[in-house]
């Protein structure tokens, strides 16, 4: 492009293509050396216009350089896979993150929990499928091949410990132990565990071993200070990662209480006149746009985004007390200049959220709510309680979700600013989002070639809503209470049978009247509360339909 500017430019000279050789006479005439001012004024300009195109081609060099050092790079960052509270130190848990297959375990021998390619060198049998064996090694249960938290090989079982036989060594380094050969260890990530999150990067190049020295994950203090409790879960969701971005930006907008959880539903009958009493303008404002993420904030929550997978807002005391609160008839309110106190503003709402692109059309969230007040309820009321309600509030835009998601993909990534109509400043965040991804991070999720960046065709709705395999196995308290209800179930099943056959088998003056109905009541008793329980499970732990309409 440079050339071809400057040659045009130097095209504009008119530089004669023949010259014509004068006398030699003529030449040494010292009015041959004369120019005039019509031809001086031509060069000059000439000249200039040769400098200005010169200089313009600097300039897009330069913000071309710009650019491409502002790009921001998916496989040169650090992801999370799982929350801590969620893994189990004595089983290998698989999970599938950028596209990549990763298994975690816990490695005693170091202290530390360790992300591997969930590949066994040998046969690419899947380590996530293996056992801690009894001495903290990772084994791979197809042949038995044993690695330690480096991924080298420690033992293979159907190998000679000391190599093979000097006869059948075809050369010396054959008789070295095939343990030693790099081909026979684990592919292993850097990893880190940071706010009770286990994270990795996703790149095994050797030069990336130490990478933890030179970055760090974001790190959001609230999750670590002893002052706070902090509500942990995660679900993998039925749509994709940009999808999953935009739409807990858009849970700024509720009424959330300091727990996470949305209010109820006003009843149908007035449920028009609180929806339009509830909805008002929000002033939402983006601040700083950049490579590696935003910031934002609105009337009293400060927002950050950290690309690509941190996004959190919490009560900024500063805000608090600069909001100025206004009556309906536009005027300010008297107390508008007066400071909040104290306890109320240590009264931070903190939400943070862990956004994980897994494959084109899944993600995972992971989430965090650092409370700072009440916190004996957290103390007395298991984790799946809370979840409950959360994984009400996430299954309420599940499959609408899934359905825009396509729609994206009909449209085009690139056109997504032409076909959504977002006027109202409760937007800024998303449209944020999207400059971000438009700007410097490709448009999408960059797989690394591994998928074509293609969605997978619409689920049924029961798939996309179902809550077992996208939640419940993943989390050791929902995991708890399912395994433990179930049982409950069974066993007043039992009692009520066996209730019933005490009466059957019994003959009547064995036992009194009254017991005889004591022993039914029990029965029917039982045999209600396991139906209950029964649908109780059903709707909370394995699939449950939402209708809008019917809320």
């Amino acid at each position: 492009m440079e050339a071809a500017t400057i040659t045009s430019s130097l095209h504009l000279l008119h530089l004669p293509t023949t010259l014509v050789k004068p006398p030699r006479s003529r030449l040494l005439s010292s009015n041959n050396f004369k120019i005039t001012t019509t031809q001086r004024n031509v060069f000059r300009n000439n000249c200039g216009s040769l400098h200005t195109a010169m200089a313009s081609d600097d300039v897009v060099t330069s913000e071309r350089r710009k650019m491409e050092e502002e790009k921001f790079d998916w496989f040169s960052e650090w992801y999370p896979v799982m929350p801590v509270c969620d893994l189990d130190k004595k089983v290998p848990t698989g999970k599938k993150v950028l596209g990549l297959d990763l298994v975690v375990w816990w490695d005693r021998n170091e202290n530390a929990w360790k992300v591997f390619d969930d590949s066994c060198p040998h046969r690419l049998a899947p380590l996530s499928e293996g056992r801690i064996d009894q001495w903290g090694r990772l084994q791979c249960v197809y042949h038995g091949w044993c690695f330690n938290g480096s991924g080298d090989c420690k033992f293979i079982p159907q190998a000679p410990p000391d190599g093979p036989p000097v006869e059948l060594a075809v050369n010396r380094s054959a008789l070295l132990s095939v343990h030693s050969s790099k081909k026979a260890c684990a592919a292993v990530y850097p990893s880190t565990t940071q706010n009770g999150i286990v994270w990795f990067w996703p790149n095994l190049d050797p030069k990336f071993k130490d990478i933890i020295m030179e970055k760090k994950p974001p790190f959001i203090p609230e999750l670590d200070d002893p002052s706070y409790v902090k509500l942990e879960g995660n679900r993998d969701m039925a749509y994709g990662y940009e999808v999953l971005i935009e739409n807990l930006m858009d849970l700024a907008h509720l009424p959330y209480a300091h727990y996470g959880i949305m209010p109820a539903p006003p009843p149908m009958k007035n449920r028009v006149n609180t929806d339009r009493e509830r909805g008002r303008p929000l002033e939402m404002v983006v601040e700083k746009l950049k490579a590696d993420g935003f910031v934002g904030k609105d009337e009293t929550l400060r927002h950050k985004f950290f690309a690509p997978c941190v996004y959190y807002y919490f009560t900024d005391p500063e805000l608090v007390q600069g909001n100025v609160e206004s009556k309906k008839d536009g005027s300010v309110s008297s107390t508008a200049n007066v400071k909040k106190p104290p306890t109320e503003i240590s009264r931070r709402t903190f939400l943070a959220f862990f956004c994980i692109p897994v494959s084109p059309g899944k993600s995972r969230l992971i989430w965090a709510f650092p409370i700072n007040l009440d916190k004996w309820v957290h103390f007395i009321v298991p984790r799946w309680i809370f979840h409950i309600v959360q994984n009400l509030i996430l299954d309420s835009d599940m499959y609408l979700l899934h359905v825009e998601e396509h729609k994206y993909e009909e449209i085009g990534t690139s056109n997504w600013h032409k076909a959504c109509y977002v006027p109202v400043k409760s937007d800024a965040f998303v449209v944020g989002f999207r400059r971000w991804l438009n700007k410097y991070a490709g448009g999408q999720v960059d797989w690394g070639g591994k998928y074509s960046g293609s969605l997978p065709s619409l689920s049924p709705r029961a798939l996309v809503l179902e809550r077992y395999w996208s939640h419940v196995v993943n989390c050791k308290s929902c995991n708890g209470a399912y395994k433990a209800l179930n049982k409950a179930e069974v066993s007043l099943q039992v009692i009520s049978i066996a209730a019933i056959g005490v009466l059957a088998l019994t003959q009547n003056g064995v036992i009194s009247a009254k017991v005889r109905a004591t022993i039914f009541i029990i029965a029917i008793v039982c045999f209600a509360a396991s139906k209950w329980l029964s649908h109780f499970i059903q709707e909370t732990f394995r699939f449950r339909d939402y209708i809008h309409a019917l809320v």
